[in-house]
């Protein structure tokens, strides 16, 4: 298995900055969303520490690369505070996982210290079915993920290669199946299985 890194979630991110002649991530995510209308469909929720913009931004850049179409709370409802638990902000985010067809968590070292995280996770695991997955952004490739005891309950978003043809792809790994990070955030229920 090997994982997303840091290092590529920060470097998507500096390619969308440079594409945008933005100063940074966190204004590219800060700036107002004209096209979002109170009735979109998403493909995928995004949940993730306010304290990662940098990696947010990136992790929206790959997950859009794979055909995926993303919310990020701060940069389609930016009116949003996320520093204060609020009811209209948690109506909010209720309203927009349930426009959501699937949940990635991005887990960092900074994502539990996140007030919403857990919720959402909870939340959106709990009316959907399942359609969860986590994307832990580690030091190396290769590394074990070890985060909160909880997050083993669901499935993890790695990089890999299809045995058949040896080309690369995103899969969303579960102890019993596979399928594809596009098929998964769309909303496929369909799992294939490991050949032996």
């Amino acid at each position: 298995m090997a994982y997303f890194t840091i290092n590529e979630a920060r470097q998507a991110a500096q390619a969308e900055v440079r594409k945008s002649y933005r100063a940074n991530s966190r204004s590219i995510l800060e700036e107002v969303s004209k096209t979002t209308s109170f009735y979109e469909e998403f493909d995928v929720f995004l949940s993730h520490s306010i304290n990662d913009a940098d990696l947010v931004l990136g992790v929206k850049v790959l997950l859009e690369m794979k055909g995926l179409k993303v919310y990020v709370d701060w940069y389609d409802d930016p009116q949003v505070s996320r520093d204060n638990v609020t009811s209209e902000t948690a109506e909010l985010l209720r309203k927009r996982m349930k426009q959501s067809k699937s949940l990635i968590y991005i887990a960092t070292k900074k994502s539990p210290e996140s007030k919403w995280m857990p919720w959402e996770l909870g939340y959106f695991d709990g009316f959907s079915g399942g359609s969860v997955a986590i994307l832990p952004l580690l030091e190396s490739s290769n590394s074990s993920f070890v985060g909160q005891e909880y997050l083993d309950l669901y499935s993890r978003v790695e990089k890999g290669y299809y045995t058949d043809t040896g080309g690369p792809e995103t899969f969303v790994k579960k102890s019993t199946g596979w399928m594809t990070v596009n098929r998964f955030g769309k909303g496929s229920g369909v799992w294939s299985q490991y050949t032996r």
